[in-house]
């Protein structure tokens, strides 16, 4: 062969190389950064929830364990945004009797101290059956071992696609704040703003007032140090979609329909609350059932507000100031055939055994 042959293959041969190596660094960036391909799956959620208090989360705990048997969604972890470990008990016995018990729980450690509990079911982990067993399996052995709330995220986030993860926050803002505010670990080299911003397609809070005035909310009022830092690090390119308090307390789903829909068993978490001695919460709403209903099934079954961006005030009331390149919109109220039907479908949901 020819030197001047030779010379021409090498360097083909070093072009390629160069080419080669150039379109995987280019694909390696894409990675790390951000793809650009939308997510097209299942819903992925991670729920954060204040389980312990009222019996609306539990409902909604419920209608993701449905959605997920029904192939519409994954439920990818559980996280307990109430301190102790009588309340990730409750989420391992909600896990367990509902056919979920790998789902993962992390709870949150240095949280908000003693707020204020509605309907105290703490018993039910521990409830004991005629002949002294226990009613309700569990899967969890130590609940020391469980992750922090925001660790858990972290793990869980680091191991989606881009864009795919749809948070429900029905809860304390503490572990999402935790998670803002975090820094790199075994699970990711990004912050947790910009692991958010990476990993999260939309999160859907049940929290905020915003068609009355000045109104303040008890998710957001609870802990308000965790709710200023949760809007003042979102990033405002993610989406938000509010489930506001004054809609869900339309739809009230009274004690004696949920012991009538459970007519099969007493033998039933849900049930159970509702049988005990001194149960009396007339104020009880079905809010947290909402924001689950929008993320598995669009937002098509609600009435929404303009876009705009929420901001948070002292006193944790909420505002909403339109805007077209806002990240925020929120569910606004319903006449009394959409509230008849949103009560319908969470007893249908609930009638399945």
């Amino acid at each position: 062969m020819k030197r001047s042959s030779i010379i021409l293959l090498i360097c083909c041969v070093c072009i390629a190389t160069v080419l080669i190596y150039g379109i995987n660094a280019l694909k390696s960036c894409s990675k790390e950064n951000g793809s650009t391909n939308e997510y097209k799956g299942v819903p992925l959620v991670i729920l954060d929830t204040d389980i312990g208090s009222s019996t609306d989360d539990l409902f909604a705990m419920e209608m993701l364990y449905r959605y997920a048997d029904q192939g519409r969604c994954q439920l990818l972890g559980v996280v307990v945004d109430r301190e102790n470990v009588e309340n990730a008990a409750l989420a391992d016995v909600m896990n367990t009797y509902f056919g979920h018990p790998d789902v993962p729980i992390g709870l949150v450690r240095d949280g908000i101290k003693n707020p204020h509990i509605f309907t105290d079911y703490r018993f039910v982990a521990d409830l004991k059956d005629a002949n002294g067993e226990d009613m309700f399996e569990r899967t969890i052995k130590d609940y020391s071992t469980l992750p922090d709330g925001y660790k858990l995220y972290r793990r869980l986030l680091a191991d989606q696609p881009d864009k795919s993860v749809s948070i429900v926050s029905i809860g304390f803002l503490t572990c999402l704040a935790q998670l803002l505010e975090s820094g790199s670990d075994e699970y990711s080299s990004l912050n947790g703003v910009e692991l958010v911003r990476k990993k999260v397609r939309c999160i859907y809070i049940m929290g905020g007032a915003f068609n009355v005035v000045a109104e303040s909310e008890y998710n957001l009022g609870q802990g308000m140090e965790f709710a200023k830092t949760f809007f003042r690090l979102w990033p405002t390119d993610v989406d938000m979609m509010f489930s506001p308090s004054e809609v869900g307390i339309q739809v009230d789903y009274k004690p004696e329909q949920v012991i009538s829909d459970i007519s099969w068993t007493d033998r039933h978490p849900i049930k159970q609350v509702y049988l005990m001695d001194n149960y009396d919460d007339p104020g009880q709403r079905m809010w947290d059932a909402l924001p689950v209903m929008q993320a598995i099934e669009g937002d098509s079954l609600f009435n929404l507000s303009e876009r705009g961006f929420v901001s948070i005030g002292d006193k944790a009331i909420t505002t909403f100031t339109p805007s077209p390149s806002g990240n925020s919109r929120y569910q606004e109220y319903g006449d009394s055939a959409w509230v008849e039907s949103m009560l319908d479908y969470i007893r249908d949901m609930n009638k399945i055994h």
